[in-house]
């Protein structure tokens, strides 16, 4: 038998609510640590809906203010329609280019691929 990860699982197990607690918190203390531009790792994911590209960029680790804030001033910039989505923002479009040349100026950060 190979050594490795033994699962935490099996199929058809219920899974407790104490399991999905640990998830939640994680993501709650990651979404109130708010962090400064430069500090941020944004990563871009493209979706179909209804036909229609919408470009995601995100994690934010901001102010739900401040959020908004940018993305009004990103909207009006690319000249496209927009939603905040928890910690993600949507845009309207495969506008990936423009939209991080835009964040770039703002000296928003990005992961490596």
């Amino acid at each position: 038998m190979a050594r490795g990860k033994v699962l935490d699982f099996e199929i058809g197990a219920d899974f407790d609510e104490s399991s999905w607690d640990v998830v939640s918190e994680k993501r709650k203390s990651l979404s109130s640590e708010k962090m400064t531009p430069q500090k941020h790792q944004l990563v871009f994911h493209k979706e179909k809906r209804r036909g229609k590209v919408v470009t995601l960029v995100g994690p934010f680790a901001l102010e739900k203010e401040v959020q908004k804030t940018l993305l009004k001033t990103l909207k009006k910039k690319l000249g496209c329609g927009g939603t905040m989505n928890e910690d993600f923002l949507e845009f309207q479009g495969d506008i990936q280019q423009k939209l991080r040349e835009q964040l770039e100026n703002l000296e928003y950060r990005f992961k490596k691929k």
